[in-house]
């Protein structure tokens, strides 16, 4: 985006006008301060939240179109997160418990910056369908046909929509990007998908009006690396990203031999990379997604620090029966919070023996705090 440089609109021949000319001029320009002064007025009213008109205004800056973004409402945004802690505390009580020095402050939720207006989060839950097309065995998106995998994620759609009808639920596509591999290729062993699989899963979330998450499983390579080849997709709107440490093979060992990780320093780059898009760009902030299901999975989480441009959310990726999720989900991502929580649901896996069912919306619902984001593979 270009710098604002001032504009030299002719300042020596306004001195050549005569004085009845500059009476008028300056009448005119009186009533046009007074009508921006009015419209200004108007517009610091318009502080509601509407995730469909994020786009829908626009202002010209340079010579370019713009997107106007609209206005956090902060009060809104913390209500919301209080009732996302679900720590057993009514929001009227929040301002008073966490100005106090002595009374102990609940854990969730936790202090973050706030985003910039057009957040999708908290004022949405995101209901995610993840796979790549090339494997039945990745996730439902490779195992059946288009037309299948949409429907069964507007149903499920429809389903958080009635088990929570106070948060708008959005669809979203969770495509691997970056797949972890067994032979080396090129000593990294990843293998990045060509871009016309990634349109196709914008394509069908599209289809949905729903949003992209780029999942990425970077082997032995590195974000510095892999981060960049993808700009012209995270400069889209409704496109965010997901990491998963497992994969992330700082050790130098082969991905599925043991389990990877990232380092807060890691996603704190992932973080200000983004964020430097996102204000290039104008866009609305990003979601970070990062999974997990060990403790060293995540090293330092108490230094990730979200942005106003970058939200983060940490997922609970591990399979099993329901109360062993919840156990999982309670003993590594309830005690380091950063923001936001998510939760993954596994269409087979967590249904092996000895588990005999799904966890539900309503179970998902009762945990503190309540996930925003859900994944189903």
């Amino acid at each position: 985006m270009g710098s604002r440089g001032a504009r030299r609109n002719g300042v020596n021949d306004l001195y050549r006008l005569p004085s009845k000319s500059l009476f008028v001029i300056g009448m005119f320009a009186l009533l046009f301060i007074v009508g921006v002064v009015h419209a200004s007025s108007l517009l610091s009213t318009v502080v509601e939240y509407d995730s469909n008109a994020l786009l829908a205004a626009s202002s010209t800056l340079n010579g370019a179109m713009q997107p106007q973004l609209p206005v956090l409402d902060k009060q809104a945004y913390d209500k919301k997160i209080w009732e996302l802690a679900n720590n057993g505390i009514l929001f009227a009580s929040s301002t008073e418990i966490m100005a106090s020095t002595t009374v102990k402050k609940p854990l969730w939720p936790t202090r973050a910056a706030h985003p910039n207006g057009g957040a999708l989060l908290p004022f949405n839950r995101v209901v995610a369908y993840y796979g790549n097309f090339y494997s039945t065995r990745m996730g439902i998106l490779g195992e059946f046909d288009e037309a299948t995998v949409l429907q069964r994620l507007r149903e499920t759609v429809r389903v958080w929509e009635k088990a929570d009808p106070v948060t708008p639920v959005v669809p979203a596509i969770e495509y691997i990007a970056i797949t972890a591999q067994l032979s080396p290729v090129d000593g990294t062993y990843r293998a990045r998908m060509p871009h016309e699989q990634i349109d196709k899963a914008i394509a069908m979330a599209e289809k949905v009006d729903g949003i992209v998450i780029l999942d990425l499983q970077i082997g032995l390579s590195t974000l510095e690396k892999e981060l960049p080849l993808l700009e012209k997709y995270w400069n889209m709107p409704n496109v965010h990203p997901a990491l998963d440490p497992e994969f992330s093979m700082k050790t130098g060992k082969r991905p599925g031999t043991v389990i990877g990780s990232f380092d807060a320093k890691d996603i704190n780059y992932a973080a200000s990379y983004l964020a430097n898009l996102v204000r290039e760009n104008n866009l609305p902030p990003k979601f970070l997604i990062i999974h997990r299901f060990t403790q060293p999975m995540v090293t330092n989480a108490k230094q990730i620090k979200p942005l106003p441009e970058v939200q983060v959310v940490m997922v609970m990726d591990g399979w099993g029966s329901p109360v062993r999720k919840i156990g999982t989900y309670q003993a590594f991502i309830y005690p380091e919070p950063v923001q936001f929580t998510g939760f993954k649901i596994f269409y087979k896996n967590d249904l092996r023996p000895p588990s005999t069912r799904l966890i539900t919306p309503a179970e998902l619902l009762k945990l503190s705090p309540k996930p925003i984001f859900v994944q189903y593979q």
